[in-house]
């Protein structure tokens, strides 16, 4: 008698398999990334960043531009967050050394020594001078100041003008990472139209635009950056300059991310969902909208992070050659080249303070950039 045929039943998968088979390609991204320790961190920092760059005023403790001759040069305060009394108890309230200018009795040469009777005592959200949060609301508002207004504190010093290095920086800080920013998304504009087009169409329409790519390519970057930010006239507002830097990065940064969207689009073009698509009759548009550009999303969103602190690095680089954004406006860049004398490296070393910023800033970018490229591809583990 024959035996009834039978079919071994599929192994069932784990927990753990099952949840990774039903997960979205967002949601591989984020597992994915969150095991990358370095990124994440860069991930915090960026956002810190970028929040000190949307309200400037709430973190500075000075203005900015108000000048003081009787702290020139002051060396920075050291920020104490315990206060010991004389009877040996303590308590949390933060402080810093008042510091007393005296001058040489014989060069009269003035220098800050610390006063030990004296102790700035400081408050959080206190009153200071007027600013907009975001832009728009009027504050007076501050993350960290004096209880007493009249005192001044310098964190980290202050320069040839009596003004506070620390809230300068906070205040440059919206515009080398808001350049990035703008300076970037031009380049993806102008990346994902150019190459796209060459990719999706190919032909003689794709030999002309790798030609274009490929002479930009070949130009060299720094001296094409100072031929166009010299060529600048000099009694432009600061307001137009600005603009302008933000354009001259751009055009001279789109060139390798139209090689990369490219090079994806003559790899989906022939993918079976595309033919499908154009099977079905959808329009060249929704096609390349909404099939093929969110494919490699994750891939453009890497490319990007990854050129944010190229554009940092250009502005800075211009600004410090005092080619690119000039006073009043501030930048990383600008406060740098308070640095570029004998004096200001054998005297006042804090003047190299903006420097450290942007190298936090660009390995924050970099770190969160390389998590984000190694999550782009979430089941190559």
């Amino acid at each position: 008698m024959d035996q009834p045929l039978t079919t071994a039943a599929a192994p069932e998968l784990k927990p753990a398999d099952q949840r990774l088979a039903v997960a979205s390609q967002w949601r591989l991204m984020w597992w994915s990334f969150r095991r990358h320790r370095l990124a994440m961190l860069g991930g915090i920092i960026v956002l810190f960043l970028y929040l000190v760059a949307a309200v400037p005023g709430f973190f500075a403790m000075n203005e900015p531009g108000r000048q003081n001759a009787r702290a020139v040069f002051h060396p920075p305060q050291a920020l104490h967050w315990i206060d010991t009394a004389e009877d040996g108890s303590w308590r949390f309230r933060p402080h810093v050394q008042a510091m007393r200018m005296v001058r040489d009795p014989v060069t009269l040469a003035p220098s800050f020594r610390p006063d030990g009777t004296r102790k700035i005592y400081l408050t959080f959200f206190a009153r200071g001078y007027e600013h907009n949060l975001v832009g728009l609301v009027p504050s007076t508002t501050h993350l960290l100041g004096p209880e007493n207004p009249r005192d001044q504190v310098y964190l980290l010093g202050a320069d040839r003008l009596g003004r506070c290095v620390y809230s300068r920086m906070m205040v440059a800080a919206q515009t080398s990472l808001l350049i990035g920013l703008a300076g970037v998304f031009l380049s993806l504009v102008i990346g994902l139209l150019l190459g796209g087009i060459s990719g999706y169409y190919g032909g003689r329409i794709d030999f002309f635009v790798q030609r274009v790519i490929e002479f930009v390519l070949s130009l060299p970057t720094i001296p094409i950056w100072l031929a166009l930010a010299a060529a600048l006239p000099q009694n432009w507002p600061p307001e137009r300059i600005y603009l302008t830097i933000t354009v001259i990065l751009s055009l001279v940064g789109w060139a390798q991310l139209a090689r990369v969207v490219r090079g994806r689009f003559l790899s989906l073009r022939t993918e079976d969902f595309v033919t499908a698509a154009r099977l079905d009759g959808v329009s060249e548009k929704r096609i390349i909208f909404r099939h093929m550009l969110p494919s490699f999303a994750s891939h453009i969103i890497a490319s990007v992070t990854l050129a944010i602190p190229a554009m940092i690095l250009a502005e800075t680089a211009l600004s410090f050659l005092g080619l690119g954004l000039q006073p009043p406006v501030i930048s990383w860049g600008v406060l740098l080249r308070e640095a570029q004398n004998i004096r200001s490296i054998a005297t006042a070393p804090w003047l190299f303070a903006p420097g450290g910023a942007v190298v936090l800033a660009v390995l924050a970018l970099n770190f969160l950039g390389d998590g984000l490229r190694d999550a782009a591809d979430p089941y190559q583990k």
